[in-house]
């Protein structure tokens, strides 16, 4: 029986997620019943077609675009483009940097998230290798709308945080093994401006993207998000109070009776101590918690990506 966790980040990411990998094939033992990783989806930054989470800054090379789908691939994980842009038109569809994520990964084991209907066409006629996953951004929170999307040809249908824990509806799913459950979703339950957020954030990414083509005397200034609703300090351990948060409890005992496999762990825009801490909460037994928690700390301390100052000496 394997237990699919998705994880977040192709680049911020990338060393934790690494690290995880080796520490399951080296020590299996201190993971939860059946645990693998099913994929790291995210985006390599900055992507035009980048949608879910604001991405603003440089973009990466040829040489780790490479090296990364590489490595990871080569850990038997596949990559997932979080490339869920809602306001993308045919003009953006010639993105270079976008079109070379995708020849590069155009091997049969990675996948595109969708949303826009125009950028899934266009996948799916020039990359028919890349597995097409349906995004959680496009909020189905009824289960006919689930089953209609189930029977659209999605390798994967990822479901709206709404439908969390709603297991009478959750059973009426005609094919459980292809949905995916976001486990730790910061939003708070039935947000009402969920939608206007992922639209903002895409007309951003449009904005950014251009940006960087100019001299920053002609950029195009960003529009703040500023619904109150929203708070960006939320963690794994704040939100278990929502009715959507899914504990480990219910994904070993409630959800994988049902059937589902795979599950998603939000956090590509999080603190990496964040991240390090939901897959410690889900996918290592809690006796070895701590001791997981000091190893990933050390790892992160000897790669450079963590400073840890000595104590300051008294007299």
């Amino acid at each position: 029986m394997e237990v699919k966790f998705h994880l977040p980040g192709l680049r911020r990411n990338y060393p934790l997620n690494v690290m995880l990998l080796g520490m399951l094939k080296g020590q299996p033992h201190l993971f939860r019943e059946g645990v693998t990783i099913g994929s790291c989806f995210g985006e390599f930054p900055t992507s035009l077609w980048n949608g879910g989470r604001n991405s603003m800054g440089d973009q990466c090379s040829n040489d780790y675009i490479n090296m990364v789908i590489k490595s990871l691939n080569g850990w038997g994980v596949p990559v997932r483009f979080t490339y869920t842009n809602t306001a993308i038109d045919e003009n953006d569809l010639n993105d270079p940097y976008c079109n070379y994520c995708l020849k590069v990964a155009h091997n049969g084991m990675n996948g595109v998230i969708v949303v826009s209907p125009i950028l899934e066409e266009y996948v799916r006629k020039n990359y028919p290798k890349m597995h097409i996953i349906s995004s959680t951004c496009k909020e189905i929170r009824g289960i006919d709308g689930v089953n209609e999307e189930l029977g659209k040809g999605y390798d994967i249908v990822v479901l709206d945080y709404n439908l969390n824990n709603k297991f009478e509806e959750l059973e009426k799913i005609t094919d459980k093994s292809r949905c995916e459950v976001l486990v730790n979703a910061i939003c708070a339950p039935n947000c009402p401006m969920r939608g206007a957020h992922y639209r903002n954030i895409s007309e951003n990414q449009k904005k950014i993207t251009g940006n960087m083509k100019l001299p920053k005397e002609q950029w195009t200034p960003t529009e703040p998000w500023n619904y109150k609703g929203c708070s960006g300090s939320q963690n794994v351990y704040t939100i278990q109070n929502f009715s959507t948060y899914v504990s480990p409890e219910a994904i070993w005992e409630k959800y994988v009776p049902m059937g589902f496999r795979n599950f998603k762990i939000e956090g590509r825009s999080d603190d990496l101590l964040v991240v390090m801490e939901a897959y410690i909460h889900y996918m290592i037994k809690p006796e070895f918690q701590g001791q997981v928690r000091i190893m990933m700390l050390k790892n992160l301390q000897k790669l450079n990506i963590l400073q840890i100052n000595k104590p300051h000496q008294f007299q």
